[in-house]
């Protein structure tokens, strides 16, 4: 309950956060009772642990902190959060993640434990998943990739005289997820065929994403993707450089087996219509080999159905 209710106040940090630091949920529990709670609202602020801290008080000595996040043990714009942590008398630290920023590793534990804090690391899968975008970026130092298709019940991308697979409600929550990434790809072979605009509409998109072509060129005339043409890998650590943590494919068959095959994937978004086409390519063109996918999940969207699904997990 303690926990749950950490993930939902991190979540308020949402949209106004830096997307340099993760969202971050606190909440303080003694004999049983919620004395504090905070979350992260946006830079110079107070992180959630001091934020949960301060409305708790007195009340903190030996109590539990329930938090999403292992607590920072660095520096920065704010003082170091174990410090307040230990300063505060706190007991017991139940935390949902290690943070995955290698310049970290772990010192927030340590440094709490040395103390003679008790912690307890849950490793949940759904504090993890909250900071997806953040934690491969941090880590892993290129963008968060996922793979959006609409298929059809037998397994085609296509169909005969339509020009959409899925239905309205599917669309829009296309233009939502594009709303949502900092950057937005295709291959070149989407390109030539559609040219696509790649663009956020109907949403309400406080900005546009960044839009990529990934492939030989030379783009149309008068297009306005981003040509991106050197070795993928390189390209996603030099996008990640520049600050994209999120990155949406909506490339065709083939790029999804590139990105797949290099092991450049991270989630698949698959919409599957009500829909036999009968003829045309399939999500994914020729891997090398299986790639095996964990964390399965459905919901209906419109007549449609989303299956998302995780590559790697975060």
């Amino acid at each position: 309950m303690s926990f749950g209710r950490a993930l939902e106040l991190a979540e308020r940090g949402r949209g106004k956060v830096d997307k340099t630091h993760p969202l971050v949920g606190a909440v303080v529990v003694r004999d049983g009772e919620v004395v504090g709670e905070g979350w992260y609202a946006g830079r110079g602020l107070p992180h959630a642990e001091v934020a949960a801290l301060v409305a708790a008080g007195e009340a903190a000595r030996g109590a539990t902190l329930y938090v999403t996040l292992e607590p920072c043990s660095h520096h920065g714009e704010t003082p170091p959060c174990v410090d307040a942590v230990i300063d505060a008398g706190i007991e017991r630290v139940v935390a949902g993640a290690v943070d995955p920023n290698p310049k970290v590793d772990g010192q927030g534990f340590e440094r709490l434990r040395a103390a003679g804090v008790e912690i307890e690391v849950l490793d949940s899968w759904e504090s993890r998943r909250q900071n997806e975008a953040w934690r491969v970026w941090i880590s892993r130092g290129r963008p968060f990739v996922t793979y959006k298709v609409a298929m059809t019940l037998d397994g085609r991308v296509t169909v005969p005289g339509s020009r959409w697979v899925t239905g309205e409600e599917s669309r829009r929550r296309v233009h939502e997820l594009r709303a949502a990434s900092d950057a937005v790809a295709v291959g070149m072979g989407t390109v030539r065929a559609d040219d696509p605009a790649l663009t956020a509409r109907g949403v309400g998109a406080e900005q546009q994403p960044r839009r990529l072509a990934f492939g030989r060129g030379p783009l149309p005339d008068g297009s306005e993707l981003e040509l991106r043409s050197g070795e993928l890998a390189a390209e996603l650590a030099s996008l990640a450089d520049e600050g994209v943590q999120s990155l949406l494919l909506e490339g065709g068959p083939t790029l999804a087996a590139s990105f797949l095959a290099a092991d450049l994937v991270d989630k698949l978004l698959v919409f599957v219509a009500p829909r036999l086409s009968g003829e045309g390519p399939g999500p994914v063109a020729a891997l090398p080999e299986p790639v095996a996918l964990r964390r399965l999940s459905c919901e209906p969207v419109g007549e449609d159905v989303l299956l998302t699904a995780y590559v790697q997990e975060p």
